[in-house]
């Protein structure tokens, strides 16, 4: 039975990427509100409240979560680029997915990461070879973080989260 809860698998960063590589990355990050809102479109009001998983949040949730996540990266690129090797702050995405916004239609999110992806597509297609190699240190685990990395995990977590809808309407048969 596959894990509901990694669709698509976990993200298994390798040591370098390829200048190939990181524009897969901006292209999977650029295509992902698109492929979103066409996920969604069939949706109603009520299967976007239904949970991906038995105990998992909502696809309104996970929605949400996605905008969340996504800001949160593209702040630590800045952070990296703009200073030398910053501590990044985590954050609680448990919390986050409680929080009173997150129970607002989706279109709010979509439309946030369509502008957000616009902004961060471009910051990374105007960085240097060297920027790629700036990084930054996770404050809770301390591991520094290389920014070619970064590109990689998100371009991979937005995938992740957009097949735990698409699973979902799969398993209910939702069109």
């Amino acid at each position: 039975m596959t894990d509901l809860r990694y669709p698509i698998g976990k993200f298994a960063p390798p040591e370098t990427y390829t200048p190939g590589e990181l524009d897969g990355f901006f292209n999977r990050i650029k295509r992902l509100p698109a492929q979103l809102e066409k996920a969604l479109s069939t949706l109603t009001e009520e299967q976007i409240d239904t949970p991906y998983r038995e105990d998992g949040w909502t696809v309104r949730q996970v929605v949400h979560h996605l905008a969340d996540s996504h800001m949160n990266a593209y702040i630590r690129f800045k952070w990296a680029l703009t200073e030398e090797t910053p501590t990044i702050k985590a954050y609680d995405e448990k919390k986050w997915a409680e929080t009173p916004e997150t129970q607002a239609l989706t279109q709010l999110s979509v439309a946030l990461l369509k502008a957000l992806h616009d902004k961060w597509v471009t910051l990374m297609r105007g960085m240097s070879a060297a920027d790629w190699d700036k990084q930054f240190v996770h404050n809770q685990t301390h591991k520094t973080v290389r920014l070619a990395q970064v590109a990689g995990t998100y371009a991979w977590h937005g995938e992740h989260h957009l097949a735990h809808i698409t699973a979902l309407k799969a398993r209910m048969d939702w069109k």
